[in-house]
């Protein structure tokens, strides 16, 4: 592991020119733990004018003193003021000293220097972020509390650094964090939903889960979850709603951000389309009223629209179910045309998640292996309007009608019969049966229709009709 040779020239040239200047930061940290920095970062005596002086090319572009050499930021040693908002410093003053520097960073573990040689004898490590780093613990600079006021947002970043390293957060910084929790609330949505997925994407997502938890962070993140806390399941499920999360979290192997936040909330609604108690108790429709809050929870948070609708449509779906010998070619097909062929793999990997987060021994039955088997089997069968030998222009040609609804109920009624039997799907045979489909009565060529979108026009009822939302909201 070496400094780079862009990052070893900007240091030679600030100190040829007089001033001081080292690594500093996240990079110094992730260079001792032997692993490769994803950025680098140099703080320096000389002033951010000093610094354009020296490097006419830098961008100069804030108040903290920061200028942006390609792709390294070289910063001032800087002061900062109070911070009225609980994230910003109202005011900044450069410093002369490394020391003061260092001590108005967040954890000891991102309050180490190091100069260009890499030797031990050049670290600079005033609050001993290095026996942090090797008894793995997360430390707050200083006073913790004064720490998490001055930036709230460093109440997540405890957790998300604990999850990223596996290591454990100190006791009275972890104190802090629970007393301050409730600082959450004047950071920004978008940055509260960074670090929460950053956590939710490490190799350690339910560790992070149970810290929130313990915290009191979660109730300013997603405080929904609270509800399954204690509520027990029945049948095969041996944890209660809120484990059976974190657990589906901690099993899911999938790297994408929609598939994460599936499995963490694919039961959501659990709590409130719960009928009964005890081994006698349903969550009849919790995939459907999951959709609808997933997509309030992931809105509130401020996630990309594709990303709310994806983690919506797969938790919409995770109930779908398989059996051998009682689905058929036919089903599979149907299932695809719900689902999207595009969305199997990682629904796929929602159910194994939520498997074995329920206490399963099996990832992956012998009959979701034949699903899967099934999947690849009938892939290059018609599963979409857009395969149709015909269109919607054909259609209006042979029956001499004009753009309406009937054109798209007989593409579906096609579709629903081609599912049936791809081998019908030739352009002489579905010109047929368009004459004779377009004498039956338009009640009956939207049951047709039904086959294909039973579940979506159920969901779409739920939320048209509302009457459940009352319980919780």
């Amino acid at each position: 592991m070496t400094i780079p040779e862009e990052v070893k020239n900007i240091i030679k040239k600030l100190e040829k020119a007089g001033f001081s200047a080292y690594v500093v930061g996240g990079c110094v940290r992730d260079f001792l733990l032997k692993k490769e920095p994803k950025d680098w970062d140099i703080t320096t005596s000389a002033k951010p004018e000093e610094i354009i002086k020296i490097f006419p090319k830098g961008r100069y572009e804030n108040k903290f003193g920061t200028v942006v050499i390609g792709e390294v930021e070289v910063t001032t040693y800087r002061i900062e003021a109070k911070y009225t908002d609980k994230r910003h410093p109202d005011a900044v003053r450069f410093a002369m000293k490394l020391e003061d520097d260092l001590a108005r960073r967040d954890f000891t573990i991102n309050a180490i220097a190091m100069g260009v040689d890499s030797k031990i004898s050049n670290i600079i490590d005033p609050f001993q972020g290095q026996n942090d780093l090797n008894k793995k613990v997360v430390r707050a600079v200083g006073n913790p509390e004064e720490r998490f006021n001055e930036d709230a947002l460093r109440l997540l970043r405890a957790v998300r650094f604990a999850c990223e390293l596996d290591f454990k957060i100190e006791e009275q910084t972890a104190a802090a964090i629970k007393k301050l929790a409730a600082n959450l609330k004047f950071i920004s949505c978008e940055r509260v939903r960074d670090e929460f997925s950053k956590i939710i994407l490490s190799n350690r997502p339910e560790q992070g889960l149970r810290e929130l938890y313990n915290l009191g962070l979660l109730q300013y993140i997603i405080p929904e979850l609270l509800a399954g806390v204690g509520m027990e399941q029945p049948k095969h499920h041996i944890y209660t709603v809120f484990e059976h999360a974190v657990k589906s979290l901690g099993f899911c192997k999938s790297q994408k951000i929609e598939v994460r936040l599936a499995s963490l909330l694919h039961d959501i609604a659990k709590p409130y389309a719960r009928r009964g108690r005890g081994s006698e108790a349903t969550f009849y429709g919790h995939n459907v009223r999951g959709a609808y809050m997933s997509r309030k929870i992931l809105n509130r948070l401020k996630y990309p629209k594709k990303v709310v609708e994806k983690v919506a449509h797969l938790i919409r779906h995770h109930m779908f179910v398989y059996n051998i010998g009682e689905v058929t070619a036919a089903g599979v097909r149907r299932l695809l045309a719900k689902v999207g062929p595009e969305n199997m793999e990682d629904l796929i990997a929602l159910r194994v998640a939520d498997r074995l987060g329920s206490g399963c021994p099996k990832a992956k039955p012998y009959k979701l292996r034949h699903l899967e088997y099934m999947i690849e089997k009938v892939s290059r069968d018609p599963i979409s309007p857009k395969m149709l030998k015909i269109n919607g222009n054909n259609i209006m040609k042979i029956l001499n009608i004009k753009p309406g609804p009937k054109v798209g109920l007989l593409v579906n009624a096609l579709l629903a019969e081609v599912l049936e039997n791809p081998k019908v799907n030739k352009k002489t045979s579905l010109e047929k049966r368009v004459l004779k489909l377009a004498k039956l009565p338009e009640k009956e060529l939207k049951v047709k229709f039904s086959v294909i979108n039973e579940e979506k026009k159920k969901e779409d009822l739920a939320i048209r009709n509302k009457h459940w939302l009352a319980e919780e909201d």
